[in-house]
């Protein structure tokens, strides 16, 4: 079994959107025609975030429950440096923790009311860079 996508609920999704593709690194791609607005973002070809309204009806009548966070795993040292970049450069703030015993680094951001994203990365991928 794998995960095969997340989708976020808000009532802000241009700029859930926005920072999804422009800082997370996910492209917009096809989605089908469904009788609401939204977005599927896609990750090395895959649809992994669909982005819907919040509406007080939900999608076709049902209620819908947010999501608390989405996270994305970062692979090498350079990476994070990118990411970290593209974060300040948009003075986007952050919190930074780290988990020890996994020898993991979490990143969280708030990109809309309800909706928050975390990065994880090696704890060595993250030694000798600072973090805001």
């Amino acid at each position: 079994m794998q995960l095969d996508h997340a989708t976020i609920v808000s009532e802000d999704l241009a700029t859930v959107r926005q920072f999804l593709i422009e800082v997370a690194g996910l492209q917009e791609g096809p989605r089908p025609p469904f009788r609401f607005e939204g977005y599927w973002l896609y990750l090395d070809g895959r649809p992994v975030v669909h982005l819907a309204p919040a509406t007080r009806e939900g999608i076709d009548g049902l209620a819908l429950n947010r999501i608390d966070h989405i996270a994305f795993r970062i692979g090498s040292r350079g990476e994070w440096a990118a990411l970290l970049a593209r974060l300040d450069a948009r003075k986007i703030s952050h919190h930074v923790s780290s988990l020890p015993p996994l020898q993991d680094v979490q990143l969280f951001v708030s990109i809309a009311p309800g909706v928050g994203v975390e990065f994880v990365t090696a704890l060595a991928n993250v030694v000798g860079q600072t973090t805001t």
